[in-house]
């Protein structure tokens, strides 16, 4: 059986040129070998090289200070007999070696092999860690921390090529640290499937016996408690958290027993006050306890509210600390739940957490950690270690005489119990003699200074070691760790922000310091082709500044043996216990590396993976303490988690790109020639999302331009379509020569038939929208304006002042059947006509008519160019974070010279015709506009005439020269003439098509009396 995907490969060196053999041999020759070799077989080959190892001349040094009696050994040692006693007769070579990779057993399925083996094979002591011995079982296992296959060849020192191996990382149940490994080593030929499965199941047996050696602990520290409150001659030492349902809710019991996890954790003696949520408050007292074999641990227990008048109780604030019970704080550790049962007297001796049977008394005390269940009669029961395989026939890992549980199971007498967890009792009694009151600093009264005299009216609420306690604090703080991070990471769609979210998180409760790289494509919004290709730093956060991290917004490029390229590769996090041994770590940028060291110890590197897609790597540093098998599975999750949100939002960013790019194609791509306004515009996306915002400039006859900002309600792919649908419309209807209210009526009939052509039926699509549409003249220097439920413009007059005019509100569109109404405001030339969008002013955090007081401060500056008037407004004015798009048009109005106006009055006598046009040919002239004369003479003719036969007085004709010529006539008739194709025999018909022909454009709009029919010439026209 293989793990983590490893496949299965023959043993020994290939005959045919090909397999492990010829590929080791182009490795050590420098040509590249990516196919056909394992991930972790190259790996550990190319740290191997790094180091400067060499296969033939490998010397593995001999540790003579090793502990051939210390914990894994004693745990191993049975284990390890009845593996022996399976392969008997096979040549199966059984070792255990420590952490560090030192062997420290060794047992033989032939005990003939340990003849003819060489010396390093046979005698424990020698280290075999990957750093010495290059690419083995043993330390191939340790550095990649699972299960691992070395056959033939793969092994990197010349001497291994003929066995192959297969090795496994033992762990303490309770504290995830790996403990050592346990080794198959066999001939090449000997591969079996059943040696997966027999080497998985020995070190399973192996952890249960570690964990045994730990409950024996707890279970001699609570027979230890017991004792002493048999000595006192208080038979009832305590009363059960449980036999106070009715004093304490669930509530109250948590918070009560994470205290007593922090004093055990903390090795703490003395007694602390603890408020609960209902304004009670109940005492925690803290007592050592030390069994009669040495082993140490504290007890808590909870002196319960109303104890009698008359014992008064000194609570100090600061509590003496047991320098000799502290440990570092470790990984979590498994549960260990105490089953019901009463505390009763341990009379005898104390069988100790060795199996020694000891004297009860008040003088030994206990550690915390996993709790141990008392049985009713007294005594108490813990864990077993079980035969590999069968655990039938073995005893306590620690030797002792009684029989505990099987961890995982519960019964009468029988249980497991967590790190810390409560020691849970039913039926207890107060004691019936008090104990003296503790002093202020947690020392005794005149009593004996070893008396253990119980307190009145107090239960015990938990028992344990402090180091097994702290195993239990570390893993409720991870739990807090998780808990913060899914509230904490992917609060927004910025792919950025999430990536500073996983280390702000992850820092300093995981790591001092955190380093994120994300490949350009992702920042985008889009999947990387080649994520090591365009990888950035693109977050660098730690408990201080100033280290030599690469910097911020510099691109990366990790080399084939960092623990970040190999994370990504095996798309599972890398661990690096102890920097300064990593030599892929290292070899990445000696000098760079160097530098680092100085400041960071250890490294777990995590791929950012989801759906498929590489987003980045993830590096957690730690300086002053190595990380552990747990923190990388923290790492991982954090990561994972956070991988989840920064796919979230790199999708939104792809999204919100494609919409923002089709807003802005759909906007205004410049602006037409014209000589009324002059314009300077802004559009400012939302943070959180594209909307439907718009403006446009629009020329229109006469001279005159027409201003049109607009919003969609709602955001997204929809709203920027149907925004691009009623500009275009907006646009068509403004061309058409309609007054402003005119044009908002045929918009709002538009938006509401876009409502009831909505697929769903329902108007989901589009909710509405405003807009505001101004016409100005620059021959009369008066505007035009009408909106529809949108903020009105503010006007800037060249004095400086500002105002916003009445403008009748109207509905917003999309309401239907109620009209518009447009006023008309005088705008001399030099004024800014200022129109924008809601976005620009409302705001959740902010006042509107602050903020309109704000705007009115900012373009109180007439002689600023509109450009800059944008500028300053978007500065000033507009939300930080806007919520909203902003669109925003400021235009300054220009006057037409009078000089370039000229106009007559008749009436309607074909006589004066011929006058008109004299006079007009006389202007141009005087303009040097003589090349246009003979088509404005035409024009003039025909438009005139059909004015005289068709229309109404008063008729009246105007001439405006700008960037065209303009011939305008108009009279008070509404009937409007019409452009069509004369039959050959047709007398008439012919003028207007005539007049089509020598202009650029030609058209008629509407006044409230009668119509202009206008046609522009080009300057140059024959």
């Amino acid at each position: 059986m293989v793990r983590s995907g490893e496949e299965s490969k023959p043993a020994g060196r290939a005959t045919d040129g090909t397999g492990p053999a010829s590929l080791r041999e182009l490795f050590l020759q420098g040509e590249p070998v990516a196919q056909g070799v394992r991930t972790s077989i190259l790996n550990s080959w190319q740290r191997s090289r790094s180091l400067g190892l060499s296969p033939d001349t490998l010397e593995l040094p001999y540790r003579e200070d090793f502990d051939p009696g210390g914990r894994i050994v004693r745990a191993a040692v049975p284990v390890l007999d009845r593996l022996q006693a399976a392969f008997a007769g096979s040549q199966v070579n059984i070792s255990v070696a420590d952490a560090n990779g030192t062997v420290l057993l060794r047992r033989f399925g032939d005990p003939s092999m340990a003849r003819s083996l060489p010396t390093i094979q046979v005698v424990p002591g020698f280290v075999f860690a990957e750093q010495v011995a290059g690419t083995n079982g043993i330390g191939l296992a340790l550095a990649e921390r699972q299960l691992i296959r070395v056959y033939g060849a793969e092994h990197f020192a010349e001497r291994s090529q003929q066995s192959a191996c297969v090795a496994l990382p033992v762990r303490d149940p309770l504290s995830g640290r790996i403990e050592g490994v346990l080794c198959l080593g066999y001939p090449r030929g000997f591969e079996r499937p059943a040696l997966g499965v027999a080497i998985r199941r020995a070190a399973e047996g192996i952890e249960r016996r570690l964990l045994a050696q730990s409950s024996a602990h707890e279970g001699a520290l609570l027979r230890t408690y017991l004792a002493a409150g048999a000595g006192t001659g208080a038979p009832h030492r305590g009363v059960a958290m449980d036999a106070l349902a009715n004093e304490f809710r669930s509530r109250d019991e948590a918070i009560l027993k994470e205290k007593a996890a922090e004093l055990i954790s903390g090795a703490q003696r003395g007694a602390v006050e603890v408020a609960l949520p209902d304004g009670r408050r109940v005492t925690l007292v803290s007592r050592p306890v030390t069994s009669s074999s040495g082993v140490r641990g504290i007890a808590i227990e909870a002196v319960l509210p109303g104890a009698p008048a008359g014992q008064p109780l000194a609570v100090p604030h600061q509590t003496d600390e047991l320098s000799t019970l502290t440990a570092p704080l470790s990984a979590a550790r498994p549960a260990i739940i105490l089953p019901p049962g009463h505390l009763a007297t341990v009379r005898g001796p104390v069988i100790t957490a060795d199996g020694d049977a000891g004297p009860a008394g008040p003088h030994a005390t206990a550690e915390p950690g996993a709790a141990v269940s008392v049985a009713g009669d007294g005594r108490a029961v813990g864990p077993v270690a079980e035969d590999i395989g069968r655990g039938s026939d073995e005893s306590d890992a620690a030797g002792g005489h009684h029989r505990a549980a099987e961890p995982g199971t519960t019964g009468r007498g029988q249980g497991v119990a967590e790190p810390g967890a409560a020691l849970t009792t039913r039926g207890g009694q107060s004691a019936s003699e008090p104990d003296p009151p503790l002093a202020v600093g947690g020392g005794r009264g005149p009593a004996d200074e070893h008396s253990e005299a119980a307190f009145p009216a107090r239960a015990l609420v938990m028992l344990g070691e402090p180091h097994v306690g702290a195993y239990a604090l570390a893993a409720r703080r991870r739990l807090e760790l998780l808990s913060e991070a899914s509230t904490r990471i992917g609060t927004t769609l910025d792919v950025r922000r999430t990536a500073e979210e996983l280390a702000e998180t992850a820092v300093p409760g995981l790591a001092d310091f955190v380093t994120i790289d994300l490949p350009d494509a992702v920042l985008r919004g889009e999947e990387s082709a080649e994520p090591l290709a365009d990888l950035r730093r693109t977050v660098l956060h730690g408990i201080r500044e100033g280290l030599p991290f690469t910097a911020l917004g510099e691109r990366i490029d990790f080399g084939p043996t960092t623990p970040q390229l190999r994370c990504l590769t095996s798309s599972e996090a890398v661990l690096e216990p102890d920097l300064k041994a990593a030599a892929g770590w290292l070899a990445q940028d000696p000098e760079h590396t160097a530098r680092l060291l100085a400041h960071v110890q250890s490294l777990i590197a995590v791929p950012l993976l989801a759906r498929g897609v590489v987003l980045g790597i993830a590096s957690f540093y730690r300086f002053g303490a190595s990380f552990g098998d747990d923190d990388r599975s923290l790492a991982q999750e954090l990561a994972s988690r956070a991988a989840l949100s920064i796919d979230n939002a790199r999708r939104y960013t792809h999204e919100r790109s494609m919409v923002l790019a089709l807003q802005r194609r759909l906007l205004p791509q410049g602006l037409p020639d014209q000589d009324a306004v002059e314009v300077a515009h802004r559009y400012l996306p939302a943070e959180s999302d594209v909307g439907g915002d718009w403006y446009d400039v629009i020329p229109l006859s006469g001279s005159r331009v027409g201003l049109l900002v607009g919003d969609v309600v709602g955001h997204g792919m929809l709203s920027a379509a149907t925004m691009g649908r009623l500009r275009t419309a907006a646009r068509s209807f403004a061309e058409l020569d309609f007054p402003p209210d005119e044009v908002l009526t045929h918009l709002d009939n538009l938006v509401g038939r876009l409502d009831r052509e909505d697929p769903d039926g329902k108007g989901a699509g589009v909710i509405g929208a405003t807009c505001l549409y101004a016409i100005y003249d620059p021959t009369t220097q008066r505007c035009l304006m009408a909106r529809a439920g949108h903020p009105p413009p503010a006007l800037v007059h060249p004095d400086g002042t500002v105002t916003y005019p009445e403008l009748p509100a109207g509905p917003p569109l999309g309401l239907g059947g109620l009209p518009f109404d447009a006023a008309e405001v005088d705008l001399p030339a030099g004024s800014q006509l200022v129109m924008y969008t809601d976005g620009l002013i409302e705001d959740r955090h902010r006042d509107v008519d602050e903020v309109l007081e704000q705007l009115r401060e900012a373009l109180a500056r007439p002689e600023r160019a509109p450009e800059e008037t944008c500028r300053v407004v978007l500065d000033t004015v507009a939300p930080a974070h806007p919520h909203d798009d902003i669109a925003l048009l400021v235009a300054r109005v220009h006057a037409t010279d009078p000089d370039r106006i000229a106009g007559w009055e008749m009436s309607a006598d074909p006589a004066l015709v011929g006058e008109v046009r004299a006079s007009a040919m006389r202007w141009l002239s005087d303009r040097g506009l003589e090349e246009a004369a003979f088509a404005a003479e035409l024009i003039l003719s025909e438009l005139i005439t059909n004015a005289i036969r068709h229309g109404a007085e008063p008729i009246r004709v105007r001439l405006l020269y700008g960037r065209t010529l303009i011939c305008e006539v108009s009279d008070a008739s509404n009937t409007a003439p019409h452009l069509r194709r004369a039959a050959s025999t047709d007398e008439g018909g012919r003028g207007l098509f005539l007049v089509a022909q020598l202009s650029q454009s030609w058209g008629t709009r509407y006044l409230p009396e009668g119509k202009v029919i206008w046609a522009e010439c080009g300057l140059d026209a024959a």
